[in-house]
């Protein structure tokens, strides 16, 4: 069972003053499922990872892999298989000979050696590659010989640590696919950490979203998108990011930024309340009731982003609305009324936390 249980997990560098890093994360990853942890530069997702794979010691808390506790186990004990973003690859040896390296310190018998990796090696497309060196391949080559190196070692699971940053953005979207195939084939509980949303949507079964050492959210791609559960997550998820307006609300009102918006539910209580509302939900409609005043216009081929600001005060508060390129484009300096659904409206407290 390859499944991966953190309870209380904490990370602190000692020192004159000590840094706390991982403050308390808990998180059950089910056997064969796909996580991915996304979150910022300096959040704490790639020392996590590196505590699951022994990489870090913990400072407090546990971690289980399958039935055991692997606190106090090395590494190589702990049945585990690491992707890393810059490949790590021996550069004096074939792709064929950097596959089964790990298999040959570790005596597994020559034939079961050829059988494993000429298999990861059809998974991955690279049979016609394996006498090559390192210096002969592209990105997205030396990135599928580290993932077929991994395999190899059938784990329990699978850790990877940003490895497609090192791609450009066509190749990124290529090795995106074939990760979601190889999980698939393979069905390895696999643990993958990116800044990058894009990635996290599009690869995980479930997202841990992180933010200064601890866990803000943890759901399906659908559940963090549609339902954010403070204003860093909705922030964070989403490109572009959802519009956040702080202000007051009464009744079927809200102020922000000296601008009265009508409401077409009430909000959930009076007074300081955070609204937010996603680029693609606000509707352009001559009988809306926002009004927007056009500043820019971004063009990105199948649909624009409308950027602009609420009402025309000094305080207005800025908004974007994202519509389908087919329709006739405002022009910057237009006046634009917007509809909203009230379905589609978000609300969180003075914490920033969501407000049902």
């Amino acid at each position: 069972m390859g499944s991966i249980t953190l309870r209380q997990v904490e990370k602190t560098y000692p020192g004159p003053k000590p840094v706390k890093v991982i403050h308390g994360v808990d998180a059950a990853i089910a056997d064969g499922e796909f996580i991915v942890i996304v979150g910022p530069s300096g959040c704490g997702k790639s020392t996590l990872l590196r505590m699951v794979a022994g990489l870090e010691e913990i400072t407090g808390g546990e971690i289980s892999i399958g039935e055991r506790v692997v606190n106090r186990l090395e590494p190589s004990e702990r049945d585990i298989a690491m992707v890393f973003q810059n490949y790590a690859l021996y550069p004096h040896m074939s792709v064929y000979d950097n596959m089964a390296y790990g298999l040959k310190i570790a005596k597994v018998p020559k034939a079961e050696i050829d059988t494993r990796v000429q298999k990861a090696a059809k998974i991955l497309e690279l049979g016609a590659l394996l006498e090559r060196k390192p210096r002969q391949l592209s990105g997205g080559q030396r990135q599928r010989v580290a993932m077929g190196r991994a395999i190899v070692r059938q784990p329990q699971v699978f850790l990877f640590d940003e490895p497609l940053s090192n791609l450009d953005a066509k190749l990124r979207a290529q090795t995106r696919l074939e990760i979601q195939k190889l999980h698939a084939e393979l069905g390895v509980t696999s643990l993958f950490v990116t800044h990058d949303q894009v990635e996290a949507m599009t690869l995980a079964q479930r997202m841990i979203v992180m933010n200064g050492g601890r866990i803000e959210q943890i759901g399906t791609p659908e559940q963090v998108y549609g339902a954010p559960a403070s204003t860093f997550v909705a922030s964070f998820i989403g490109s572009p990011p959802m519009n956040l307006m702080s202000g007051e609300a009464a009744g079927s009102t809200f102020t922000s930024g000296g601008q009265v918006l009508p409401l077409p539910v009430p909000a959930p209580h009076g007074g300081a309340l955070t609204l937010g509302l996603r680029p693609e939900h606000a509707q352009l409609d001559p009988a809306g009731t926002w009004p927007m005043k056009v500043d820019v216009i971004e063009m990105l081929g199948a649909e624009r982003l409308v950027y602009g600001h609420l009402g025309t005060g000094p305080q207005a508060a800025p908004f974007t609305v994202r519509i389908d390129a087919t329709l006739v484009p405002p022009k910057v300096g237009d006046e634009l009324r917007l509809a909203v659904p009230p379905e589609r409206l978000h609300w969180f407290d003075g914490d920033g936390r969501r407000v049902s």
